[in-house]
């Protein structure tokens, strides 16, 4: 089976961010090159998901479509736009990140995430493996720092937190790792824009 993967190389620090991003919007950006910057990756990819299982799935566009507004939207170049995990028949992250891990040899990849998600990050399917698969970087978002750091998968990371200062170093480090990034924040979020609808 050929599946289709942005550009990498042995070496390279790989972001990994996934969502539905229905729609994508300036907050994710706003991650995304905060990640970027921090943690000196190479590339940052966004990993459209066919849908989240912790989430009903009524009226989320089809894939092609959240693709196309997310590439519209990503306009920097180390930020590429993959739809993969449908074409392996992926639904959960545990196994996308075990996937590349496995295609990928030599990268160094780093699962992305935002602190409202490390808040239920417990829910999701082998969370514990993921975080044996790759380091993972949780970026600050408002009203969720302190529920974050003391939410259940929060304090099972924390023997394992890395310092911030020691940011630029952190992709090369072996899971299981883990940071907390504070920076300038977005309290934008696809659900709201959702609930807001078009202007």
């Amino acid at each position: 089976m050929t599946v289709r993967l942005p550009r990498w190389t042995p070496g390279q620090r790989i972001g990994l961010m996934g969502g539905s991003f229905n729609p994508p919007h300036e907050g994710h950006l706003l991650v995304s090159r905060l990640a970027l910057q921090r943690l000196k990756l190479d590339r940052l990819w966004w990993l459209v998901t066919p849908g989240n299982p912790l989430k009903p799935v009524d009226g989320l566009p089809a894939l092609p479509m959240r693709i196309e507004a997310a590439r519209a939207l990503a306009r920097d170049p180390r930020i590429a736009v993959t739809g993969f995990e449908a074409e392996i028949g992926a639904r959960f992250t545990h196994d996308s990140i075990a996937w590349l891990v496995r295609r990928a040899p030599g990268v160094h990849f780093v699962w992305i995430m935002g602190a409202d998600n490390l808040r239920q990050f417990h829910l999701w399917r082998r969370w514990r493996d993921i975080a044996r698969l790759a380091p993972i970087a949780v970026v600050d978002r408002p009203g969720s720092t302190l529920r974050a750091l003391s939410s259940h998968a929060g304090a099972a990371l924390a023997p394992f937190q890395v310092a911030e200062s020691d940011a630029a170093g952190f992709a090369d480090r072996r899971a299981p790792a883990f940071i907390f990034l504070h920076g300038p924040r977005s309290a934008m979020s696809s659900t709201a824009i959702r609930r807001v609808g078009p202007a």
